[in-house]
Formats: structure tokens, C-alpha cells, sequence
């Protein structure tokens, strides 16, 4: 189930969104002018590789430095291939908008990176272990996906859905959406941890870590100033009335 349309409006340009994207985009170009050799280099400094803090040596590294924690930032910028990175921007662009515009740019920005941070510490540890370098901007992006859900929870979202060779769209609540969402994380998630094999790669602890952190955060920095608007009518959230007024 992919989400294709986010009918919540955002009432100003969503810069911060702007700029991650163009960000991710620029490193994921750089990243396909190296070499392997300078590839491998370059993820193994700054994806993140959960045995370097865990395991014992060879593998793990007892001198860690402030600097060796640098990958719990850096690699939400960090993406294995195209579609890992157009399905990533492709999510960003269809929620950062809106929970930007509801956060406000520097609580926005700092909101992203702490769910990015945040999904980086449960990915490692739930795999301590792992060898395996994990990028990618999906934890940081499930945050957002968890905070949209706190905020807009009856909102509207188009979802396709391929059975066999036809795309079949629906239009479902966000929560109805969340849910079916994180209940597929949590149980490839959980079965990886029984059948390793099953994981396919993906950080699924990260997927859940930022989602549980976006909807975390969300009430803590969603609060209105006099700089920022209230909700609008046509926002399906809950528990608020028309002029945004609990």
C-alpha cells in the first residue's frame, strides 16, 4: 500500500522540505561517482555499522571518539539505489509540507533530525550485532509520518494498492493508513528477529524507533504562537474546533 496523494494543504512553501530533499538527492549523486573502493570507504564512515559499538574487536572498536557517532546523523542522507531514494522523497514530499507548515521551519528541521537520530539508536539496538551498514532516510520520514498521524489523524489520503497487475486506489483515513502500516513493520520487524533472513534488508527497527518518536515529539512541538497560524477547517484533525481551538 503506497500513499500517492495528501489532501491536507499546506499554506506555506515547505523550504525545510525543499532542502532535505535536495539534499539526499545531491549526496545520493555523489555517491554514484565513486568508485567501490572509494564507496565502500565512504559508507563505512558514515552509514552506520551497529557492531562498531557493540561488538567485540575485530569488528567492534573500543576507542570510540565523539566523531565515530557521527553515522547516527549522517546516514539518513545516505540511500543503496534509485528506488530506495525516489520511494524516500517520494514519502517526504507527500508529509514534510504539511507537518512543516504545522511545526514551523527551525522546530520542523530539528523535529527530522532527532527522528532520524532516534531511529539510527533503535535499528542499533535491535541489531547489535549487525555488520551490515544501514542508510537511509525512512527513519527520519516515519517520524514525520508519526507526527502527521498525531496531528491529522482523519485526514484523507489516497493509497494504491497493486493486486496482481492492476493498481486499485482507495481513499482511507490517516490512522487507518498508520495502523495498517506499522502493524507490517512490527511483524517483519518481529520475524526478523527470529529468521534473519526475512529482514531483506531493510531497517524495519528504524521504520518503527521514528515513527514512535514522530508521534512522540508532535504534542511538544506542535503548540501555536502568535507567529503561527491556527488549524484550518478542511485539516480533518481531532479535537480541536474550526479555529483550531481545543
Amino acid at each position: 500500500m503506497l500513499p500517492m496523494q495528501n489532501v491536507v494543504p499546506a499554506r506555506y512553501p515547505p523550504v525545510v522540505t525543499w532542502a532535505l530533499i535536495a539534499v539526499n538527492c545531491a549526496v545520493f549523486l555523489f555517491e554514484i561517482t565513486l568508485s567501490p573502493a572509494e564507496l565502500e570507504w565512504f559508507l563505512g564512515r558514515f552509514a552506520l555499522i551497529p557492531a562498531r559499538y557493540f561488538a567485540p574487536p575485530p569488528y567492534g572498536d573500543p576507542g570510540l571518539t565523539p566523531l565515530d557517532y557521527v553515522p547516527f546523523l549522517t546516514n539518513m542522507f545516505l540511500h543503496g539505489g534509485w528506488l530506495h531514494l525516489i520511494l524516500n522523497m517520494w514519502t517526504l514530499w507527500l508529509f514534510g509540507p504539511t507537518v512543516e507548515d504545522r511545526l514551523g521551519i527551525p522546530r520542523y528541521l530539528l523535529f527530522y533530525l532527532a527522528c532520524g537520530i532516534l531511529a539510527s539508536v533503535a535499528h542499533t539496538l535491535f541489531n547489535p550485532s549487525s555488520l551490515v551498514p544501514a542508510l537511509g532516510a525512512s527513519g527520519a520520514i516515519s517520524g514525520v509520518l508519526g507526527c502527521f498521524i498525531r496531528l491529522f489523524p482523519l485526514a484523507r489520503l489516497i493509497v494504491v494498492v497493486p493486486i496482481l497487475f492492476l493498481p486499485l486506489f482507495f481513499e482511507v483515513p490517516a490512522i487507518v493508513f498508520a495502523v495498517l502500516w506499522l502493524l507490517m513493520q512490527v511483524l517483519q520487524a518481529t520475524a526478523e528477529l527470529f529468521i534473519p533472513s526475512t529482514g531483506g534488508g531493510i531497517a524495519w527497527w528504524a521504520h518503527i524507533g521514528g515513527f514512535v518518536a514522530g508521534v512522540t515529539l508532535a504534542p511538544l512541538l506542535h503548540r501555536p504562537t502568535k507567529r503561527h497560524r491556527s488549524y484550518y477547517p478542511d485539516e480533518g484533525i481531532l479535537g480541536f474546533d474550526t479555529r483550531g481551538r481545543p
